[in-house]
C-alpha cells in the first residue's frame, strides 16, 4: 500500500488520567500553532466579539475575490458565499464512475450506525473499505442511514483542488463523501473554515458563537463543540432556550465556497450525493483581526 493511501490510526479509549493529560498536551500544541495564548482565551473573545454582529436572515453571494478582498470581509465575522473559484477545480469535472475506476483501490473510512446521534464520540463506529466498496454500498441506497466519508484526507484528490491563499497557514484539505441524507449535526469548529461543494448540494444551517448560550453545547475537545439541538427539526420542549438562538439556512450548490467564520455553529446535511472539502486555518481568526 502507498504511503498517500494510508488511513490514519483508530483512536482508542484513554484511562480518565491519560484523556485529561491528552487534552492539556493538544491545547498547548492547538494555542501554539496558532499564535494565541490559550484557545480558552480563543474562544472568550470570539464570542465576545460576536455579540456585536447584526443578527442576518440570509447569507450573501460575492464573485470571485482576491486575498485581500476575502480577509476584508472575514474580517467583519459573518458567513458569506464565493462564486467563481470552486467550478474551475479539475475535480469538479470528475464523476463518481470515474472516481470509482480511476481511485476505487483508495482506502477510506465511513462512519456506520448511528453517526448522527454518535457524531461527537471518540468511539463512534467507523468501517474501513475501499473507494470501490463504498461507492457501492452508497450508491446502492439500500441503508436507512447510508454510511458517511467525512472528515477524512484523500492526498489522491489535492492535485485536482486549487484552493486559493485566503489564509497564512492551512490545515491539510479534508473530503466528505457521502449520498442523500448523511449530515453533521450542529457542531462550531474554532477556527475560521473555506467550505468548498464539489458535487451536489447541500443544506447549511448557522447560528452566530455568542447563542451558544441557547444550543445546549457539549465540548468534544477544545476546539469542537457539538449541540444536541436539531434546526431541522426543532424540539423546543426538550430544548427551550433555542428558540432563542438566530439560525439561518443556506443552500451551498456545486461551484460554490462558504466561508463559515470561527465559532459560528452549522449542521451540514447532503440533499443529493455529494463530495465536498474543506480546510480550516491556523491561525488567528480574521474576526479577531
Amino acid at each position: 500500500m502507498s504511503r498517500e493511501s494510508r488511513l490514519p490510526p483508530r483512536k482508542f479509549i484513554d484511562t480518565p488520567e491519560e484523556a485529561l493529560a491528552r487534552k492539556h498536551a493538544r491545547e498547548l500544541k492547538d494555542a501554539q500553532v496558532r499564535g494565541v495564548p490559550s484557545i480558552d482565551e480563543m474562544r472568550h473573545a470570539i464570542r465576545r466579539v460576536s455579540r456585536d454582529l447584526p443578527a442576518i436572515t440570509q447569507v450573501p453571494r460575492y464573485g470571485h475575490l482576491d486575498a485581500a478582498a476575502f480577509r476584508a470581509r472575514a474580517a467583519q465575522g459573518l458567513p458569506f458565499l464565493i462564486t467563481g473559484v470552486v467550478d474551475r477545480w479539475p475535480l469538479c469535472r470528475l464523476t463518481p464512475g470515474q472516481l470509482r475506476e480511476q481511485y476505487g483501490d483508495v482506502p477510506v473510512r465511513a462512519r456506520v450506525g448511528d453517526y448522527i446521534a454518535n457524531a461527537f464520540a471518540a468511539d463512534r463506529p467507523m468501517r474501513d473499505m475501499t473507494m470501490r466498496e463504498y461507492l457501492d454500498i452508497s450508491l446502492a441506497g439500500a441503508d436507512d442511514l447510508p454510511p458517511y466519508v467525512g472528515n477524512l484526507e484523500l492526498r489522491e484528490l489535492n492535485s485536482m483542488c486549487h484552493w486559493p491563499g485566503y489564509f497564512q497557514k492551512m490545515g491539510p484539505p479534508r473530503f466528505w463523501l457521502g449520498p442523500v441524507r448523511t449530515m453533521t449535526p450542529l457542531h462550531c469548529d474554532y477556527d475560521d473554515n473555506v467550505f468548498a461543494q464539489i458535487w451536489g448540494t447541500k443544506r447549511i444551517h448557522l447560528a452566530p458563537p455568542h447563542h451558544d448560550e441557547f444550543l445546549y453545547p457539549k465540548e468534544a475537545n477544545a476546539i469542537l463543540f457539538g449541540s444536541p439541538f436539531d434546526p431541522e427539526a426543532p424540539d423546543y420542549d426538550r430544548y427551550p432556550l433555542a428558540r432563542q438562538a438566530n439560525c439561518v439556512e443556506v443552500i451551498v450548490d456545486p461551484g460554490d465556497m462558504l466561508f463559515v467564520p470561527a465559532g459560528w455553529y452549522h449542521q451540514v446535511r447532503a440533499l443529493t450525493f455529494s463530495l465536498s472539502s474543506n480546510r480550516w486555518a491556523r491561525g488567528v481568526p480574521l474576526a479577531l483581526t
